[in-house]
């Protein structure tokens, strides 16, 4: 068992209960809102979140919504009978309309620049959510992904266009950072059996990353990182490759005192201030990539990175419900993410 997998063992129920909370209460808290949406004439400026978004209006953002409904999936099938039961399921039966879907479609195809609209971050938790849906086996669960399915093919559909055309990679740490997307994407497309997505999404992946060598991941983080740049490629590649190959190709990647430099835990300032706290998350993705990357690497070299990913997960658990909604409104998806991060 991994270090990771040791850690989930040690949510007891209330802790569980306690992460629910979070997005059960903020799935429908529609302000404060950062709506990302842009107006394309007077009569926008006049729409509200809900108006725009009747499923995914709350946590401050339509991403963070989307992955605020994964987790509390992911928590229902792995935590079955828990407390918090009916009313999550009851809160997700509300967004999970076929109305509130079809709504949702709509807006990516009625306003000329909503094709950008949450690329790639939020299209990538959307198809971590369709796949957290497939694979339960639910009466209610497969419901749900079947009125998802209209959003989920029409996500896939943007992205599948999308790719030809980006010539290039973002390498930043939030929300654009191609390979985080390409991460879920890819998951996504091999739960679904879409080969034709898989193989363009191993394609660019190939283009993107196979020949960079000798990252200067010792300038990492960015102030407002959440995402660890080297080490999402890395995470993206480890599926991509073949086993044989992994291990080679992360040790032309990415030098020693890189490595050695994304094991340390940031420094969080200020908890307060919406874009400081995305250092939190930062912790929480470091630790899962930490944990898949040693997976992939001969046992011998498994020991510290586990063991940097376990510190920097424990560090930052106590902080997701710190009472600030800053980091509220998203971290518990991190962390529950992070957590099931066993392979």
């Amino acid at each position: 068992m991994t270090a990771l997998f040791l850690l989930a063992q040690l949510l007891d129920v209330s802790t569980v209960a306690r992460l629910a909370d979070l997005p059960l209460h903020c799935i429908r808290q529609e302000y404060p809102n950062k709506t990302a949406h842009t107006i394309e004439g007077e009569f926008d400026a006049r729409l509200t979140p809900k108006q725009l978004h009747p499923a995914f209006f709350g946590c401050l953002d339509w991403h963070s919504s989307v992955h605020g409904h994964w987790m509390l999936v992911r928590l229902l099938k792995t935590n079955p009978g828990m407390s918090k039961d009916q009313a999550i399921r009851a809160t997700l039966a509300e967004s999970f309309t076929p109305a509130a879907m079809a709504a949702e479609v709509a807006y990516f195809q009625q306003y000329k620049l909503a094709k950008t609209f949450e690329r790639t971050y939020g299209w990538a938790w959307l198809l971590k959510l369709d796949e957290e849906l497939r694979t339960w086996d639910d009466p209610q669960g497969k419901q749900w992904v079947a009125n998802l399915r209209p959003l989920t093919n029409l996500i896939v559909e943007l992205w599948t266009a999308y790719l030809p055309k980006q010539t290039y990679p973002n390498r930043t740490g939030v929300h654009p950072n191609t390979a985080f997307g390409l991460v879920f994407a890819l998951d996504w497309a091999r739960t679904a059996k879409n080969t034709a997505f898989e193989n363009q999404i191993v394609s660019r992946a190939e283009d993107y990353y196979l020949k960079t060598t000798a990252i200067t991941a010792v300038q990492e983080p960015d102030g407002t990182d959440f995402l660890s740049p080297s080490l999402e490629v890395a995470d993206l590649m480890r599926r991509v490759l073949p086993a044989k190959e992994f291990p080679a190709w992360f040790g032309q990647y990415l030098s020693e005192p890189g490595l050695a430099n994304l094991t340390r835990a940031p420094q969080v300032s200020d908890r307060s201030d919406y874009q400081i706290v995305h250092l939190d998350g930062l912790y929480l993705s470091r630790a899962w990539c930490l944990a898949g990357i040693a997976q992939s690497l001969p046992t011998a070299r498994r020991a510290p990175l586990l063991a940097a990913s376990k510190r920097l997960l424990e560090a930052a658990l106590p902080q997701v419900t710190a009472g600030n909604y800053g980091g509220e409104h998203w971290l518990a998806s991190f962390a529950v993410y992070a957590l099931s991060q066993t392979r």
